[in-house]
């Protein structure tokens, strides 16, 4: 998965100009409307002065895309007062080719590259005069109290496949599925194999995770990343060392899955082995493994997952809704709004099947436990 999406000669990210939206191979939530990214701004904004939390805030977004989400949060934060020597912008993108893709959206291509001395790949300034920094990993990221969004981030993260056998001894046993070429096509062409052997991930998977009952549900099949294990323990650290919290929105499911690994071509879906490199590969997040990583060292507090309905209803999504079609007098512009939050909230279109997952330091646990009710998440938090 990240040679075939970010090989910088030939990776579907790091060459493809239109990936995301009608023209490109899938669409994303910031992408159908404004009112995806204008009601996470203001649930962080909202968080943001439970805590009386006065200083410096980095606005960190994995994986942005063309941008949109930041705009559209960019322009609540303004509207809320925020000051630009407040806050800064820092994304994490690996594309050369994105990171330009949003430094056009963001900073209308006034941007600059870094030099070597430097953690950051390249900088900007938003027209009202927000400082924007990329950087190509999560682990380059200044230390600091930062809000983290990763919006359909987790799900295009290389994931490793494990298949349950039962050993000689009787005992459960994982061995991996590969890919290898495939010896009896006319032409070169890949294949799925099973390992005849364990690997060195599927001896590390079996001794990890053979006691997470909780975790395997007695599923025959298994996926999870390690890098995603990675990328939210560094999540975790960083609230537990620098506060913050933080928003993960993607398609997945709660532990109850076993086989998702598929590809997208012209939004339909298409063979993952064919013509590697010109269609976008992904997995469901697993959210039982996704909370598991973020809370195994008890640095971090998640609340979630919920339906991605559910929670810009709380929000009051179709309040917003109303007030820009009253500010509106363009009826296309209008069915184009109301088209956008029924595909956002519906629950046979996204509505259901795209997660909310919250995250805070653990050290938050008991404050958000006692009252402090988050919105969105209201009943997990009574429980």
């Amino acid at each position: 998965m990240k040679e075939v999406l970010l090989n910088p000669h030939t990776g579907y990210y790091t060459t493809k100009d239109n990936v995301f939206g009608d023209e490109g191979d899938f669409i994303t939530a910031p992408e159908i409307g404004q009112i995806f990214g204008e009601l996470i701004a203001v649930w962080c904004i909202n968080e943001l002065q439970k805590f009386n939390y006065d200083g410096q805030i980095q606005l960190v977004e994995l994986g942005p895309g063309k941008g949109t989400l930041m705009l559209d949060m960019l322009r609540v934060y303004e509207r809320f007062g925020f000051s630009t020597e407040r806050i800064s912008v820092h994304l994490v993108e690996l594309s050369p080719h994105l990171q330009r893709v949003q430094g056009e959206r963001l900073c209308n291509g006034q941007v600059e590259r870094s030099g070597q001395s430097e953690s950051y790949v390249q900088r900007g300034t938003t027209g009202n005069g927000v400082n924007i920094f990329w950087y190509p990993d999560i682990v380059e990221l200044p230390r600091g109290f930062s809000i983290v969004i990763a919006n359909e981030f987790f799900d295009a993260l290389p994931a490793h496949v494990f298949c349950k056998e039962v050993n000689d001894d009787g005992g459960p046993g994982w061995k991996e599925v590969l890919i290898d070429i495939n010896p009896d096509a006319t032409v070169p062409s890949f294949r799925f194999i099973q390992s005849t052997k364990r690997t060195p991930y599927s001896v590390v998977f079996g001794k990890r995770f053979h006691d997470k009952a909780h975790l395997l549900q007695d599923r025959s099949r298994v996926e999870v990343s390690f890098e995603m294990e990675q990328i939210a323990q560094n999540i975790a650290n960083r609230f537990a060392d620098s506060g913050g919290f933080g928003l993960i929105v993607d398609y997945g499911h709660h532990g109850n899955k076993s086989d998702t690994f598929r590809s997208f071509k012209s939004h339909k879906l298409h063979d993952p082995l064919v013509n590697p490199g010109d269609a976008d590969l992904t997995v469901d997040v697993d959210f039982g493994f996704l909370k598991y990583f973020l809370e195994q060292d008890d640095k971090a507090f998640t609340l979630g997952p919920v339906g991605q309905g559910t929670f810009l209803s709380a929000m009051q999504g179709s309040k917003r809704l109303e007030d820009l079609l009253q500010s509106s007098t363009s009826q296309e512009w209008k069915k184009s709004l109301i088209a956008g939050y029924e595909a956002l909230t519906n629950p046979a279109k996204m509505g259901e099947r795209f997660k909310v997952l919250a995250v805070f330091p653990a050290a938050l646990k008991q404050h958000l436990l006692t009252g402090n009710n988050v919105i969105g998440f209201r009943s997990q938090v009574m429980e």
